[in-house]
């Protein structure tokens, strides 16, 4: 890669020797990129242009341009825009691209911009972040068959079921940490195009965190430490 020019968002950076920092880039061309940037870091969710280069796993950064008017969040959607960026630092595969994530991430942060003249803020986040990860899942190779269970069979709409992410949907005995059918079965009608409905909602919210739980092992996600945190002062 020779001076390329890559179009995308920070998402992540540290402090490298004295005037330079190891930046991690989500980019349209590349999926998550990292680099060297020795140069001030333009702030997060901003979208911004810059020229990479270099044949090894850490490029080299140059002559970055911010492309709109800086954004700044504040409260949930800072924390929103936080637990984004992690699980594309986490999950998504170095220089991967990633198209169909890039646009919905773009579309995210566009939309968090209005949060705070949103009537039903708290809905309004989950349907955001539940879309994005739907998208960000399905590109990571998690497109998940809805209607049958891990031996193939059709998922019954009055049993309990456990997820297991080498296998699937295993009927189960238990109600704690199961899903119910019919929920599983709700997710049979979704159109991206439209918004969840309660039952898919419900679903999701439980299902998409297990399951990115699953995906991150042992690596916690200190966004949603911090949003818990911040919600218990609010709430004191």
């Amino acid at each position: 890669m020779r001076n390329e020019t890559l179009h995308g968002y920070v998402i992540h950076y540290r402090k490298y020797r004295e005037r330079s920092h190891i930046v991690h880039l989500f980019s349209d061309e590349y999926g998550r990129i990292d680099g060297v940037l020795r140069r001030s870091v333009p702030p997060l969710f901003q979208p911004i242009q810059l020229l990479a280069s270099g044949k090894s796993e850490l490029k080299s950064f140059n002559q970055l341009e911010i492309e709109n008017k800086p954004i700044f969040f504040q409260g949930d959607a800072y924390f929103c825009g936080f637990y984004l960026n992690e699980i594309l630092l986490k999950l998504c595969l170095l220089e991967e691209a990633m198209p169909k994530t890039y646009l919905q991430y773009h579309h995210t942060i566009y939309q968090l911009q209005s949060l705070e003249s949103q009537p039903q803020k708290s809905l309004f986040i989950r349907q955001l972040l539940r879309k994005f990860e739907y998208i960000l899942l399905e590109e990571l190779g998690y497109r998940l068959d809805f209607s049958v269970d891990a031996s193939g069979k059709k998922i019954l709409s009055d049993k309990n079921y456990m997820f297991s992410l080498s296998d699937g949907f295993i009927i189960s005995d238990k109600t704690m940490g199961t899903f119910s059918g019919n929920h599983i079965l709700s997710m049979k009608s979704y159109d991206f195009k439209d918004e969840f409905n309660l039952c898919q909602l419900q679903f999701v919210n439980h299902f998409y965190r297990q399951l990115i739980t699953s995906l991150l092992g042992d690596r916690p996600l200190k966004s949603r430490q911090l949003w818990i945190q911040h919600h218990q002062l609010q709430t004191k």
